[in-house]
C-alpha cells in the first residue's frame, strides 16, 4: 500500500485530482485492494472515481445484440429501477439485474420487433409460455414493470401486459432438518466467527445478510439482549458464549480497528465497511447451510407452538403474510409424512 501511495503522490500537485482509472492497474499489479486505496485518497479529498457503474458495463454487454431503440429504452428503465423515481423506490442491484436479464431475454426472442410499441400481448404470452416456475414469475414481473414504465413515459400507446397475471407458484413446504445434518454443520464451524454465524442462524433465525450487517451497538451483553434487523431478542447462554469467544478473538486479532461492525475480516478491519458476503461461513456442501438452519429454526418454533402466526410474528418480527406462511408450513408438517420427526407439542 505504501509503494502504491508513493507512486501516486510523488508527482501530485494541488488542486489536481487523481483518477481511479489511472491507478487501478497499478493496484492490481501490486496485489493491493483498490477500494482501500480509494478510501485513503477520498479521505485526502484528491480522488476522482471515474469508474463506470457496474450496471452500466453489464447492461452494455448484454444489450450489444439488440437494436438501438431497445438498448436505449431498456437502459433507461434499468436505471430507473436502480435509482428510483418520484413514485417508486430504488431496487437493489441483484433485483435490477434479475429483472433486466429477464427483459433482455424477452426482447431477444422478438427479433421482428424493433421497438417497445411494436410488442403485442400475444408476443408476451408466447414468450412466457416457454418459461416455468420462478423464471416465468420473474419474467412476468419484469415485463409488467418495463411496459408500465414505458406507458408512463409515453413510449407505448397501450400496455400489452395490462391485467396479465403471473403463474401461481405455491410456496415450498420445508421439512425439518435431520439431527445429523445439524450436527454436521455445527462440526464444520471450527473458528470463532464460524461458530457465531451458526449460532445466530440456528438460534435466532438470522439471515446471512443480517449477520454481516450486525453492529457492536446491537449487542447488550449486560442486559442480555441482541438486536437483529431492528428486532430485539433475549440473549441465551449459548449465543452469549459464542459472542464472547468472537469478541475476545476480534480484540486480540485487530485491537486498533475502528470498524463498527460485529464481524470484521483482514480486509474490512482497515475500513468501516462490513465484511463481504462471501466471507460469511460457507456451508454449501452440507444440507444444513446457514439459510437452511434459519428456516429450520423458524419451523421448529412454529411446530412447537402449534403453528400460531401471532407468536411467530412476535418472536421473529414477521409481517402478517410471512407469519401465516410459516404457520401453514408447520401445519403441513404436523399432519404430513414428517410428523414422526417433530418435537412434542406442549
Amino acid at each position: 500500500m505504501q509503494r502504491v501511495l508513493v507512486m501516486l503522490l510523488a508527482g501530485h500537485r494541488e488542486p489536481d485530482r487523481i483518477r481511479v482509472s489511472d491507478f487501478a492497474d497499478v493496484a492490481a499489479r501490486q496485489y493491493i485492494n483498490l477500494d482501500c486505496v480509494i478510501e485513503i485518497l477520498t479521505a485526502m479529498d484528491i480522488v476522482n472515481d471515474d469508474r463506470p457503474p457496474g450496471l452500466e458495463s453489464w447492461m452494455a454487454t448484454r444489450l450489444a445484440r439488440l437494436p438501438g431503440l431497445w438498448r436505449r429504452d431498456l437502459s433507461n428503465w434499468a436505471r430507473t429501477l436502480r435509482d428510483g423515481s418520484p413514485r417508486s423506490r430504488p431496487r437493489n442491484y441483484s433485483t435490477v439485474r434479475a429483472y433486466a436479464a429477464a427483459a433482455i431475454d424477452a426482447a431477444a426472442s422478438w427479433p421482428q420487433r424493433d421497438h417497445l410499441r411494436e410488442v403485442t400481448r400475444e408476443d408476451v404470452q408466447t414468450y412466457l409460455a416457454t418459461l416455468h416456475a420462478r423464471r416465468r414469475e420473474t419474467a412476468t414481473t419484469a415485463l409488467r414493470s418495463l411496459f408500465r414504465w414505458a406507458k408512463t413515459n409515453k413510449l407505448v400507446f397501450r400496455n400489452p401486459t395490462r391485467g396479465l397475471r403471473g403463474p401461481n407458484v405455491p410456496d415450498p413446504i420445508w421439512p425439518l432438518l435431520a439431527p445429523d445434518d445439524i450436527s454436521a454443520s455445527v462440526n464444520a464451524a471450527s473458528t470463532p466467527q464460524a461458530r457465531l454465524c451458526v449460532v445466530l442462524a440456528a438460534v435466532h433465525a438470522a439471515r446471512p445478510g443480517q449477520i454481516h450487517a450486525l453492529h457492536l451497538d446491537d449487542l447488550d451483553l449486560a442486559g442480555r439482549r441482541i438486536t437483529i434487523a431492528g428486532n430485539p431478542r433475549p440473549l441465551d447462554n449459548l449465543t452469549a458464549q459464542a459472542l464472547l469467544d468472537w469478541l475476545t478473538y476480534r480484540r486480540e486479532r485487530w485491537p486498533n480497528t475502528a470498524n463498527p461492525h460485529l464481524l470484521v475480516s483482514t480486509a474490512s478491519a482497515m475500513g468501516l465497511a462490513p465484511v463481504s458476503a462471501t466471507w460469511i461461513l460457507n456451508l454449501r456442501s452440507l444440507p444444513g447451510t446457514l439459510e437452511r438452519l434459519r428456516i429450520d429454526r423458524q419451523l421448529e418454533e412454529a411446530v412447537t407452538t402449534g403453528a400460531d402466526p401471532l407468536h411467530l410474528a412476535a418472536v421473529f418480527g414477521f409481517s402478517e403474510g410471512t407469519a401465516i406462511r410459516w404457520a401453514t408450513n408447520a401445519r403441513e408438517l404436523i399432519g404430513g409424512p414428517h410428523a414422526d420427526r417433530l418435537p412434542e407439542l406442549p
